[in-house]
C-alpha cells in the first residue's frame, strides 16, 4: 500500500567478456552516477531536496534534482545532426500498429481497442453533417467524433510515471511509492493526483512530448535469428546478436528491437489467438549482465515490437516459494532507476526487412508521444527515415 509522500566505448557487448560492476563506473561526464553500493548518496555528491536514499544502480540526480526526462537529456542538437546523417534515400516507414490492433484479448477491463462516440451540433450528431440543415446557404458537409482511448492498447510509449517501486527514498524506514528521481506522482498531502484519483503530477507523457523525441534509431532484429519462437534473451545471446549483424550503439541512441510480434499482430487483423502472447522473443530482465549492459550503453529509450518487452515474473505464486522483488525487473531497471522510457508493440517489420537489405541498422528515428499532462502512457505514431 503506498504512503503518501568507460562510456566513451561504442561497440557496447561486442566485446567477449561480460559486462562487470568495474566496467559500469563510467568515464564520461555526460552520464555521471554518484551512486554509493548501499544507494546512499556519497560524501562528494549533493543533497537532493526529495530524497535521501536512491535505489542502488539508479542514476537520480545525473542531469538535476528535478529533472523529468531521464536519459533523453542525452539527446543534444549534435546528436540530433548526426541522426539526420542517416538520411540518405529519403524513404519514411510507420512504426505504428493501427490503434484498433492488437484487438480484443483478455486484460481485465485493463484496456481495449478504440471507441468511437458521437460529437453533437444543434442536438444532431455531427457525422456527414450537411450543413445546410442549419443554414440552407451552407454547402459544407462536416464530421467529428469523440475517441475513447486505452493509451496502453497498441503502439505507445510508458512514460517514467508508469512504473514505479516501493522504495524508502525518505530514509524514514518506511518504503513508499516512489518513482524516477525520487518523484511521487500524486500529491503527498492529500494523495490526489491531477484529475482526483488519477492524473500524474510529475514525470507524465508531457514532459517526454517536450523533448520531441527525436535521435538515432539502432534496431537489432531478433526476429531474424529466433523466427516466431518464444526465446528469453539475455546479453550473451544480445551481444553475439549484435557482433553477427555488426551493430553498434552508442551512447544517446535510441534500441529498436523487432521481434517479429508487429508482423503477427498485423495478419491477426485486430482478433488474435490469445497464444500470440507467448509468441517471439523477450529479453530476459532478470539477467544482471543484460540491465548492466543497459546500464552502460547510454541508450536513451528501449522500443520492442512485443508485448511487454521482457519476461514477467508470474504475479500469483505460491507464498512459500515468493521472493520478494519486480514482477517486471527490466522495467524498474529502465523507468525507475535510470529514466529510460520504454515503447511497446511498434511495428519493425518493414523497416527490419529495408534495413536488412541495404546492411544498414540506423536511422532518423521521430516519436514523440501526445503531450497529455498527467497520461502515464501514450498512443505513438514513430516514424523512421533512412
Amino acid at each position: 500500500m503506498c504512503r503518501a509522500v568507460s562510456l566513451g566505448r561504442k561497440l557496447w557487448g561486442l566485446s567477449g567478456d561480460r559486462p562487470t560492476a568495474e566496467s559500469i563506473t563510467p568515464s564520461s561526464p555526460s552520464l555521471p552516477f554518484l551512486q554509493e553500493e548501499d544507494g546512499s548518496v556519497g560524501a562528494d555528491s549533493f543533497s537532493p531536496r526529495r530524497w535521501r536514499n536512491r535505489p542502488p544502480g539508479a542514476n537520480w540526480g545525473a542531469f538535476g534534482d528535478e529533472d523529468q526526462r531521464g536519459r533523453l537529456n542525452l539527446i543534444t542538437p549534435e546528436r540530433r545532426r548526426t541522426a539526420a546523417a542517416e538520411v540518405r534515400e529519403g524513404i519514411a516507414f510507420c512504426l505504428s500498429l493501427p490503434l484498433d490492433h492488437p484487438g480484443d484479448l483478455e486484460s481485465e477491463g485493463r484496456d481495449g481497442p478504440p471507441s468511437f462516440h458521437p460529437v453533437t451540433r444543434s442536438g444532431k450528431v455531427y457525422f456527414n453533417f450537411a450543413m445546410d440543415r442549419l443554414d440552407p446557404s451552407r454547402t459544407d458537409v462536416g464530421c467529428e467524433e469523440a475517441v475513447l482511448i486505452y493509451p496502453h492498447h497498441s503502439t505507445r510509449w510508458e512514460a517514467l510515471s508508469h512504473k514505479g517501486a516501493l522504495f524508502d527514498a525518505d530514509g524514514d524506514g518506511v518504503p513508499e511509492c516512489i518513482f524516477y528521481n525520487g518523484y511521487p506522482v500524486v500529491d503527498p498531502a492529500t494523495g490526489q493526483g491531477t484529475q482526483g484519483a488519477l492524473g500524474a503530477t510529475a514525470l507524465s507523457a508531457a514532459v517526454m512530448a517536450e523533448t520531441a523525441v527525436q535521435g538515432r534509431g539502432v534496431l537489432i532484429d531478433l526476429h531474424r535469428h529466433f523466427g516466431n519462437e518464444r526465446v528469453v534473451v539475455g546479453y550473451e545471446q544480445l551481444r553475439r546478436i549484435m557482433q553477427t549483424d555488426d551493430v553498434m550503439v552508442e551512447e544517446g541512441d535510441i534500441l529498436c528491437l523487432r521481434t517479429g510480434m508487429g508482423r503477427l499482430l498485423i495478419r491477426a487483423g485486430g482478433r488474435p489467438d490469445p497464444t500470440l502472447r507467448d509468441a517471439c522473443a523477450v529479453l530476459d530482465g532478470h539477467d544482471p549482465h543484460l540491465l548492466k549492459w543497459i546500464t552502460q550503453s547510454g541508450v536513451v529509450a528501449i522500443a520492442t515490437d512485443n508485448f511487454g518487452i521482457e519476461n514477467a515474473t508470474p504475479l500469483v505464486i505460491a507464498p512459500g516459494l515468493r521472493a520478494p522483488g519486480p514482477a517486471l525487473p527490466l522495467h524498474e531497471h529502465c523507468l525507475f532507476k535510470l529514466g529510460i522510457h520504454i515503447g511497446e508493440l511498434w511495428f519493425f517489420t518493414e523497416l527490419a526487412d529495408w534495413l536488412r537489405e541495404h546492411g544498414r541498422s540506423r536511422f532518423l528515428l521521430t516519436a514523440p508521444p501526445l503531450r497529455l499532462p498527467g497520461a502515464t502512457s501514450s498512443p505513438a505514431s514513430p516514424i523512421a527515415t533512412v
